[in-house]
C-alpha cells in the first residue's frame, strides 16, 4: 500500500496547470525513443504512456490522483522518465508512475538523486540485450468482425520494431463487392463505436494486402480453414485466432491446424467439450506450451471471474446470481425478424430483450471452487458497446462498504489483477465513460450496496476492446512473449 501523500494548494491554478502541460509535452518525445529504440514501454499505473496525447497524459496523472490518492503529478514523473531515457535499456515495461512515487516515499527520505533511484531502480535491466522473444511470431486473423478487427488495432499498436508478434494475414470469406479489399480496409479504419484507426491505411490491390502503419496484412479469401495453405504467403509456425465463432469444439477448430503454417488456435468464444477455457489473470497458469487449441471463453466470464476470485480470496462466496445488462450485439436482428433464439428475433435497437447467459455456470471452469454456487441472466440493451454485470453475493462473513470498496480498491491498484479489475470512484460515470478501456472490467464502487453478509456489486466492462485486450495477453503467453516488468512488485 503506498503512503497517502497531500500536495499544498497551488497559489495559481493556470500557472500550475500550464507547468505541468509542458512537463507533459516534453515526455511525448522520451516516451517515443524509449519505445522505438528501446522497446521499453512506459506507464502510469498501468495506462500506457505510448502514442498518447498532452491531455491524455495528464487525465492519467489526475486518475492517480483521484483513486490512488498520492498526489502524482507530471512533476515527479517527468524526471523519471528524463532518468530512463539516458540509461541504455533493454526491452521492457516500466510503470514511471509506481517508480515516482517510489522516490517521493523511499529514494527522497534516502539523499538520493532521482537519477540514482531510477537507475537503481532497473539495474539489471541496463544494457541487457534480452528479448521478449527469441524470434517473431506471426498471427493470422480468421474473421474480421467486431472482435477480429479491434485484435488487428492491438496488434498493429503492440507491433514496435516488429520483433514479437506480427499480424501477417485476415482471413475471409470473399463479399460480393467487386472493391471487397477497400471496404474492409475501410471498417478497420473508421468504427463508430471506438472511432478512427489510430495511424494510416493504405490498401495494396496487386498482392491483395492493407498496409497499416507499415504491417503489411495480406488478405486470404478462404471458406474453410484447412482450405489455406500459409506457407505460400511466407506465413509459418503462425498463431490464428478464430473470432468467427462458427466452431467452437475441438473437432471444428482442428481444421485450422490442418492448414500449413498453423501451429495453434485461439477461440473468442467459449470453448465446448474438454477445451481449456482460459481467463487471463485467473486460470492463464493452466496453459502448457504443449497446447494448440484454447479457449478465451466470453467477454462477460471475463469481466466477472476477476472480482469474483477477488471476492472469494478475501470473504468467501456462498452463493449468488450474475445478470447482465449487455450491449447488443450482431447476433441479433435490427428489426423484428426470426431467430433461433427466444426473443432474440425481435429489434435489437428498440427493446431491452431477456436472455439467457452461459457466463455464471461457465466461471465453474475457471474458478472450479465456485462451480454451482452461481446463477444468472441477462438483459441485452438497446447500446451498441460496453456493458455491465451486477453481482449479488451472499458473503461468507459479515462486512461493510467501507471495507468491499477498500479491498477492491486495492486489487485494482496493487494486486496480480491489476490488469483485470479498474476502479472508478465517480457517482456520475455512465457506459459511454468505459469505450476503450483495457480492463476485464471497472467497478464502480459508488452503486455498492452491503449489508451484512449480502452485498450487491456493479462492473462495467468494454466487451469488445476489453475482452480483446484479454485475448491479447493470452495470445503474448502462447507464444512465449515474455517482458521485463518494472517495477517487479505492484
Amino acid at each position: 500500500m503506498i503512503t497517502e501523500r497531500t500536495r499544498p494548494r497551488p497559489d495559481d491554478y493556470f500557472k500550475d496547470w500550464k507547468e505541468r502541460e509542458a512537463l507533459a509535452e516534453a515526455m511525448i518525445p522520451l516516451v517515443g525513443k524509449l519505445s522505438r529504440e528501446n522497446s521499453v514501454k512506459t506507464y502510469i499505473y498501468g495506462r500506457s504512456l505510448v502514442n498518447r496525447s498532452v491531455l491524455d497524459i495528464m487525465q492519467d496523472h489526475r486518475y492517480v490522483r483521484q483513486v490512488e490518492r498520492n498526489e502524482l503529478s507530471e512533476k515527479e514523473t517527468y524526471p523519471v522518465i528524463k532518468a530512463l531515457a539516458s540509461l541504455d535499456l533493454g526491452t521492457a515495461h516500466i510503470d514511471v508512475g509506481r517508480i515516482a512515487v517510489g522516490y517521493e516515499t523511499e529514494g527522497k527520505p534516502q539523499g538520493l538523486s532521482v537519477k540514482k533511484y531510477v537507475k537503481q531502480q532497473v539495474a539489471d535491466l541496463v544494457g541487457s540485450n534480452a528479448k521478449p522473444i527469441d524470434k517473431p511470431r506471426d498471427v493470422v486473423l480468421y474473421g474480421f468482425g467486431r472482435i477480429g478487427r479491434l485484435m488487428a488495432r492491438l496488434l498493429v499498436e503492440k507491433a514496435d520494431g516488429g520483433d514479437t508478434l506480427r499480424l501477417r494475414a485476415v482471413v475471409v470469406r470473399k463479399g460480393k463487392a467487386a472493391n471487397d479489399l477497400v471496404k474492409r480496409a475501410t471498417l478497420l479504419q473508421r468504427d463508430s463505436v471506438h472511432g478512427p484507426f489510430n495511424g494510416t491505411i493504405r490498401v495494396d490491390e496487386e498482392h491483395s494486402s492493407m498496409v497499416a502503419n507499415g504491417n503489411e496484412i495480406k488478405v486470404i479469401y478462404a471458406d474453410s480453414p484447412d482450405q489455406i495453405d500459409y506457407t505460400e504467403y511466407g506465413i509459418q509456425d503462425a498463431i490464428v485466432i478464430d473470432n468467427t465463432g462458427m466452431w467452437r469444439d475441438a473437432d471444428g477448430l482442428s481444421l485450422h491446424l490442418k492448414a500449413k503454417g498453423v501451429s495453434k488456435v485461439i477461440l473468442t468464444a467459449p470453448g465446448k467439450g474438454d477445451m481449456k477455457n482460459i481467463v487471463y489473470g485467473i486460470n492463464n497458469d493452466e496453459i502448457t506450451p504443449d497446447d494448440t487449441l484454447i479457449s478465451a471463453a466470453s467477454c462477460t466470464t471475463n469481466a466477472i471471474a476477476p472480482p469474483l476470485k477477488a471476492l472469494d480470496d478475501e470473504f468467501g462466496i456462498v452463493q449468488g446470481h450474475v445478470e447482465t445488462v449487455h450491449a447488443y450485439t450482431n447476433d441479433q436482428n435490427l428489426i423484428d425478424n426470426y431467430h433461433k433464439a427466444d426473443r432474440r428475433g425481435r429489434s435489437a435497437p428498440l427493446n431491452m430483450v431477456l436472455t439467457e447467459t452461459g457466463a455464471a455456470k461457465a466461471v465453474g471452469k475457471v474458478l472450479p471452487q465456485l462451480q454451482g454456487k452461481l446463477t444468472g441472466n441477462a438483459i441485452r440493451v438497446p447500446t451498441p458497446n460496453v456493458s455491465m454485470a451486477i453481482l449479488n453475493l451472499t458473503l461468507g462473513r459479515e462486512t461493510s462498504l467501507e471495507e468491499v470498496n477498500e479491498y477492491l480498491r486495492r486489487m485494482a491498484l496493487h494486486s496480480p489483477l491489476h490488469k483485470q479489475i479498474d476502479y472508478s470512484n465517480s457517482p456520475e460515470v455512465v457506459s459511454t465513460d468505459f469505450v476503450g478501456s483495457r480492463h476485464a472490467c471497472v467497478f464502480d464502487s459508488e452503486a455498492t450496496i452491503v449489508n451484512g453478509t449480502h452485498a450487491t456489486l456493479y462492473f462495467w466492462y468494454d466487451n469488445e476492446f476489453g475482452y480483446s485486450c484479454q485475448v491479447h495477453r493470452i495470445l503474448e503467453q502462447m507464444a512465449d512473449v515474455h517482458y521485463a516488468v518494472y517495477p517487479a512488485k505492484v
